[in-house]
């Protein structure tokens, strides 16, 4: 999910910086808060329903399944961001 939402990111950042015209104008820092959010809420979800909860047995799912990918999730959104706007964005402008 980071990396298609990365993607489109920079589809639109890159749309920006060529001088397209959009509807609504720049609204990147928003795009950004979004990304963020929908990557945050979709590895916390993901993580919840694969990892069990740690010091039981069988499939008891909690909180802490849903904090792990929270936690997971904030490394990997920063990272994606980095590439996309640092690495990639120069080689489409």
């Amino acid at each position: 999910m980071a990396i298609v939402l990365g993607a489109a990111y920079l589809a639109y950042d890159v749309a920006l910086t060529r001088g397209a015209r959009l509807p609504g104008g720049d609204l990147r820092t928003l795009a950004v808060f979004v990304y963020v959010a929908v990557v945050l809420a979709v590895g916390s979800w993901m993580t919840y329903l694969v990892v069990p909860q740690p010091g039981r047995g069988g499939t008891t799912r909690s909180a802490w399944s849903a904090a792990l990918g929270f936690f997971a999730a904030v490394p990997i959104a920063y990272l994606v961001l980095v590439v996309a706007v640092q690495i990639l964005k120069p080689l489409f402008v």
